[in-house]
């Protein structure tokens, strides 16, 4: 009888807690806020320091106020357009891959013996760059005057290599030009793929040959190299987590791919 009691007790509570955070606390246009909606969305206002002071009356506002412009978007059909559409596709794509694969992403760990091979094979350098730029979409007419301009730098560089940062200045068609072309000190991931791969192992004073990159051809000049006890560890653990995270996001990638149909007509690439 005892539990019995105590089974109505806890029913009747569990009940009224209920009934309260979905007590309604406003109205827009007939459409009910609760009060748990309008708690959540609060809490979320105080976890984001702005110009102006999060207060409840504040945030019931801020709640009104997007439910009303939600509103006449659906009444307009701005959730029909093209590209809203799109980007809802895309808060879609990264919520379900959160949703699976994050328990996955807590288990990365990166050791501090990681870092140390990791850097020793990818260490931050700091280069300066003569850039001779294409366009996105280039003729090969277009690509071939950048090449031949860039080799003919390269080739005044290779008999005076210390007329670099003047050259840079010159030629360089970057808007760091004016301070010879320095990028100054970055990690692997601030840099092209074939810009790093460029320089990698290489020493201080060394100068490419033109090198080609999305952005153009670059003759690459490096002027420093940090020590693994100058860098900022916690970035470079950053990268290594990221790439382990990628790793299973492409691996997740495949398991979706082995439970579909696909079918491309590569001609058309």
């Amino acid at each position: 009888m005892k539990n019995l009691s105590f089974i109505v007790v806890a029913f009747a509570i569990s009940s009224s807690v209920f009934a309260q955070t979905n007590q309604v606390i406003t109205t827009v246009n007939g459409r009910s806020i609760t009060k748990k909606q309008f708690e959540e969305y609060h809490l979320q206002n105080l976890k984001f320091v702005g110009q102006k002071k999060v207060t409840k009356a504040s945030s019931l506002t801020d709640l009104i106020n997007r439910e009303l412009a939600i509103q006449k978007a659906k009444k307009s059909g701005v959730d029909k357009d093209p590209t809203v559409i799109a980007r809802q596709e895309d808060i879609l794509h990264h919520a379900q891959i959160s949703k699976d694969l994050e328990g996955e992403f807590k288990k990365i760990l990166v050791s501090d013996d990681e870092l140390k091979k990791f850097y020793a094979e990818n260490a931050e350098y700091r280069t300066a760059h003569i850039l001779y730029r294409v366009p996105a979409e280039p003729t090969e007419q277009q690509v071939k005057d950048a090449l031949s301009q860039s080799m003919a730098i390269y080739s005044e560089l290779e008999k005076s290599p210390d007329k670099f940062s003047q050259m840079a200045n010159k030629f360089s068609q970057t808007s760091n030009a004016a301070i010879g072309g320095d990028l100054g000190f970055q990690p692997m991931t601030r840099l092209a793929p074939e810009y790093f791969d460029a320089i990698k192992g290489q020493k201080i004073g060394y100068i490419s040959k033109p090198i080609r990159t999305q952005m153009g051809y670059h003759i690459i000049k490096i002027l420093g190299v940090k020590s693994y006890d100058q860098i900022d560890k916690n970035l470079h653990k950053k990268i290594i987590y990221d790439r382990k995270r990628d790793a299973l996001i492409e691996e997740y990638y495949k398991g979706l791919a082995k439970g579909a149909t696909i079918k491309t007509n590569l001609t058309l690439l």
